[in-house]
């Protein structure tokens, strides 16, 4: 019988996923203000491990403009792919490690239940695995998820959400027990949280739990937090915090939970609330990157709150600004790739 285990995003990983943005695609008011975020982020990636990057772009002339702007030359791997979008958490590999090795699954993406066309998006493992890109073998999975959808620690703990999982939009012919026994089969998870609260107004996704609580470590959880009653997402917020301290560990503990401040309303140019939070950081083998929107007191308030839970870790402000335009952040534009050795 094969192990498999899905390493917290904590665990060494061998690289970052990006997907570049298009100038034609849903970016494309934005796409000089979008591309500079990604060249930031792939920058700030590249100090630390290796970027992998799928784009529309010829690569060549990609990699030079990277370079140029102060990436890691020889940590940076770009192909050519086609794709809809940005959204690489979504659209990429989930990778496990089956008996210590690394295998990508290729669950399905159906554009966050319909709302948008991922023909080509949901073919980009496929196109990176046939172009080598990914060494590990590579197993179609038959179920529709996104990495944005779930976190996990090293336990075997599976923290997700009731209105994305269990979207009719996504595997309307499945319960919520056939949906945990594929978790537990395919991605080695021992237990799921269901959370019923958190939703972000904005949000496309149909709550995402990557928008709303992040473990830090096996006993650690940062959460989506709101403290002015005056705003629409208090009541919500509240109850997703009840939620959280209502957990417990696998042995029985209540989680540390780390309150993130909720920064400042953005709006787009329809009056639309984006949904802005702090819970959308990536975590790197020697950092943290974490979102930021212009907000001076709560993007630094974030920050300190969040740098005593990952020790020997820098964390590091990125201004997400752009992205949010798009209705995601830092986290949903990336996806990590561990590494062959067990989770830590």
């Amino acid at each position: 019988m094969t192990n498999r285990l899905l390493p917290p995003e904590w665990a060494p990983q061998t690289a970052i996923q990006l997907t570049w943005p298009r100038p034609d695609g849903d970016f494309a008011d934005w796409f000089e203000a979008v591309e500079d975020n990604f060249i930031r982020l792939a920058v700030a990636i590249s100090r630390y491990q290796r970027v992998l990057i799928g784009t529309e772009q010829p690569p060549e002339t990609l990699r030079e403009r990277l370079i140029a702007a102060g990436a890691l030359p020889q940590r940076l791997a770009i192909y050519p792919v086609r794709s809809n979008d940005v959204w690489a958490r979504d659209h990429g590999p989930i990778t496990v490690l089956r008996d210590g090795q690394p295998l990508h699954l290729d669950f399905q993406f159906n554009g966050w239940g319909g709302k948008f066309d991922a023909r080509l998006d949901n073919t980009l493992t496929q196109q990176l695995a046939a172009l080598g890109a990914l060494t590990a073998p590579v197993e179609t999975v038959d179920l529709v998820l996104e990495g944005g959808g779930i976190d996990v620690d090293s336990q075997g703990s599976l923290l997700t959400t009731r209105r994305c999982l269990l979207a009719p939009t996504r595997n309307p012919q499945l319960s919520e027990a056939q949906i945990e026994a594929v978790l537990k089969d395919k991605l080695g998870a021992k237990r799921v949280l269901w959370l019923r609260h958190g939703d972000l107004l904005g949000d496309d996704t149909d709550g995402h739990v990557d928008t709303i609580a992040r473990f830090c470590d096996d006993h650690t959880i940062a959460y989506q937090a709101c403290e002015d009653q005056n705003d629409a997402h208090y009541q919500d917020l509240k109850a997703l915090e009840a939620e959280l301290q209502a957990l417990r560990t696998p042995d029985g503990a209540p989680y540390t939970l780390v309150p993130l401040p909720l920064p400042q309303p953005i709006h787009d140019e329809d009056g639309r609330r984006l949904p802005a939070g702090y819970p959308n950081f990536l975590i790197l083998n020697g950092a943290v990157l974490v979102p930021t929107y212009g907000d001076k007191h709560n993007d630094a308030e974030a920050l300190r709150r969040l740098r005593p839970h990952f020790p020997g870790r820098e964390v590091i402000g990125l201004d997400c600004r752009a992205l949010i335009n798009q209705y995601g952040s830092l986290h949903c534009v990336t996806m990590q790739i561990p590494a062959a050795t067990a989770a830590q």
